[in-house]
């Protein structure tokens, strides 16, 4: 009885194994710990690796700055009845007389009705002839208009009423109810106020953010700011552009957590623990609560100060590295501020690798079985 066709088989069984095992490549969500630390300026790669601490807190925890310049600060309230170029203003005359300049016996009263601010700032009155009318209160312009009419009719009794025209007006665009271009009143002389006339926001206040243009100057809020602060809460100025929109930053979770997605920002801040509560925490069956990641293009001041380096220049890359399983490890990531553009990273832990691989290997030992059978059977 022969054996060779049996020992060939064997080893045609054997190669298969091995050819098999050398190609295998077990499925995985992202590098392993170890990998990502081979990417470390201090071995193959070129990123810093930084473990994160409370001074590297203090160091990296920087919150968008954003506010309203000098140039908007500082504007004084408009006078709620200041007439302006635009506007439009009723002026009724009474007089004295059965026949007067511009009544007689039976009327009273004439009633000059929208007379437009013209663009040098003047309207026209019958008889009083071209009045300045831009920058007078109603009170005031009522005022000069009787004296240019008391020249010619005795005692003239004149009332002037204002409506707002185009000439102070704001344009509201963006996440508002009612997008337009409304008027600067007595009661919508404030931003906030102007926001509610245009019916408010369409999106949620804790990510919401209000640009705001003047000329050439263009400054941008949070919403939340404005009541946090009053003094932002600024006067407005005829031909300012308001833009209401949300928070556009967004973040990156990937690896062993209940769900991999890209995140909006909702609020001005949002913390490691929260960006992972957010995707519904580590998933308990692969997550390595030791292998937290924060992948990151830090700005050079930023990088100098976390690293203590004076040497930098321009972005580098840091990998931000937190243990929750470390004493203060909670506490750390609970303060550690997640900011636009980072890539928040959860490696799974070295058991679930390992059971992947053998449930891998189990299978193409189960195929090399078959193979052996069959040339077994073959001979």
């Amino acid at each position: 009885m022969s054996v060779r066709p049996t020992r060939r088989a064997s080893w045609l069984a054997l190669a298969v194994f091995v050819a098999a095992v050398g190609a295998c490549t077990v499925p995985r969500p992202g590098p392993t710990m170890n990998e990502i630390f081979a990417g470390s300026v201090l071995r193959e790669g070129d990123a810093f690796v930084v473990a994160v601490g409370d001074r590297v807190n203090r160091a990296a925890n920087v919150t968008p700055a954003l506010g309203f310049s000098d140039a908007l600060r500082n504007a004084a309230l408009m006078g709620g009845d200041t007439v302006r170029v635009g506007d439009t203003v009723t002026v009724t005359v009474y007089e004295n007389v059965p026949e007067g300049l511009m009544t007689n016996f039976e009327t009273r009263g004439a009633v000059l009705q929208e007379l437009q601010v013209d663009d040098a700032g003047f309207i026209f009155v019958p008889f009083a002839g071209r009045i300045r009318a831009a920058g007078q209160s109603p009170e005031g312009l009522r005022s000069t208009i009787a004296r240019q009419l008391d020249e010619q009719t005795p005692d003239p009794q004149v009332y002037v009423s204002r409506t707002a025209g185009d000439g102070a007006s704001v344009s509201v665009v963006g996440r508002v109810n009612a997008q337009g271009v409304y008027p600067i009143e007595r009661g919508t002389r404030r931003l906030t106020a102007m926001l509610a006339q245009a019916g408010g926001l369409s999106v949620p206040v804790q990510s919401a953010q209000v640009t705001v243009s003047r000329g050439s100057v263009t400054d941008r809020v949070w919403l939340e700011d404005l009541f946090r602060h009053p003094e932002l809460d600024i006067a407005l100025r005829g031909g300012d552009r308001l833009l209401v929109d949300q928070d556009q930053r967004k973040f990156t979770v990937l690896g062993a957590t209940g769900a991999q997605s890209l995140i909006t920002f909702e609020s001005p801040t949002i913390t490691a623990i929260e960006a992972l509560a957010q995707v519904g925490g580590l998933d308990p069956t692969r997550a390595d609560p030791t292998g937290v990641f924060v992948f990151r293009n830090e700005p050079a001041e930023i990088a100098r100060n976390v690293l203590g380096r004076t040497d930098l220049i321009g972005d580098q890359r840091l990998i931000y590295v937190l243990n929750l399983t470390a004493p203060n490890g909670m506490f750390m990531a609970r303060d550690f501020q997640i900011r636009d553009g980072d890539t928040l990273y959860v490696t799974e832990a070295s058991a679930v690798t390992w059971n992947r691989l053998i449930s891998s290997l189990s299978g193409t030992l189960s195929a090399t079985g078959s193979a052996v059978s069959i040339a077994t059977g073959s001979d």
